[in-house]
């Protein structure tokens, strides 16, 4: 289980907070689980999704690949 050591304090409503209150119990966790939960999906892994998308996107791209003889020329060359 990781470490935490860095705290915040985010405010809530009422009726916010009694709603995350009751999604806790129900899942049996916490409060503070849910947000960390929340942040990871929102903030961090969507940046792994765009990327995961932008390499498939380059992926998709078609066109003639070159022989790799022709690139090393063309490297050699300087003509990349």
């Amino acid at each position: 289980m990781q470490t935490l050591s860095q705290k915040t304090t985010i405010l809530f409503s009422p009726e916010l907070y009694r709603q995350l209150k009751d999604i806790a119990s129900a899942t049996k966790t916490s409060v503070g689980e849910l947000i960390r939960r929340a942040v990871i999906r929102e903030y961090v892994l969507t940046d792994k999704k765009k990327r995961l998308e932008a390499v498939k996107h380059l992926s998709q791209i078609g066109g003639k690949q070159p022989d790799w003889r022709e690139m090393e020329e063309e490297i050699i060359r300087g003509r990349i």
